[in-house]
This record gives structure tokens, sequence and C-alpha cells, in this order.
């Protein structure tokens, strides 16, 4: 069914130069990330080596080649954010959870990721779930209940 998604969006924009970028933007979307077959099935649906296709994906931060999960958890390692304990959150969130860095929980709801800067310097340390949920000034005793917040829906 995915697959079936995926070949419409090619088909509709595979004539046009350059759409490598925007059919693995719309892979990503449909299946969460870019495994190695999703990206050999782009390869072939665009009659472009493997190698192409490849260099774009681990070239490009956006996107992933491991499953994420349903609730990213991102928190900022900036200098403004470690230097008020933003470590200690991290390391907090990765007991809580039993997961490390970008691996998925086993149940698949959540992930962990380290990011360099979320632009809220004066909120530091600061953690971000999924696109919109700032917690700013994060302690690593108040992870129980940001995660317990996402675990109930």
């Amino acid at each position: 069914m995915l697959y079936a998604e995926l070949d419409k969006y090619i088909n509709s924009v595979k004539d046009q130069p350059g759409v490598l970028i925007n059919v693995l933007h719309r892979a990503q979307e449909l299946f969460g990330y870019l495994s190695e077959e999703t990206q050999q099935y782009v390869a072939e649906k665009l009659n472009l080596p493997l190698s192409q296709v490849y260099g774009v994906v681990t070239f490009y931060n956006f996107f992933s080649t491991k499953p994420k999960g349903k609730h990213q958890v991102k928190v900022c390692l900036g200098t403004a954010c470690y230097v008020k304990g933003a470590d200690r959150v991290l390391e907090r969130l990765k007991e809580e959870l039993g997961v490390e860095l970008d691996e998925p929980t086993k149940d698949g709801n959540f992930s962990i990721h380290a990011v360099r800067c979320l632009g809220a310097c004066s909120m530091a340390p600061v953690v971000l779930v999924g696109e919109r949920d700032f917690y700013g000034k994060v302690t690593p005793d108040e992870v129980s209940k940001i995660i317990n917040k996402y675990k109930e829906e």
C-alpha cells in the first residue's frame, strides 16, 4: 500500500529534473525512515545508481536510515544548554526510556535525539518533543513528567 502511494508520487514527478530529494522526502514521510529496501526501490524507479541515492540520503541530516519513535524527543546540546545541564537531562531520558540516542523504544513510541541548537538559549536547557512542544529550564527530575504526558496519548 505504501509503495503504491510512493509509485503514484514518483510517476507524477519522474519526468522533472532533479526529483531525487523530493522523492526521498515523500518516501520518508510514508515509511518514517529510508531503509536499504526503500532506497533500492527509489533508485530503480528513478533509474539511478543506488550509490547516488545512498549518497544523498547520508549527506543530508534530515534523512534517516533508522526508524524513529512516534514521539521524537530532541535534547539541545548547544553551549548554553550544555552548560546548564542538558547532558544530565539526556542521561535521565536514556535511563527512563531504556534506549540509546537515535533508537526507538521497543513499543515505537519514543526516540531520543541530540541536536546542536533549538534557538531557545534563554530557556536552557531545552527539550523539544515532536515539532512544537518546547520545554525550557528542564531538570533531570522533570523528565518523568514530560515522558508520562506522551505515554498517555
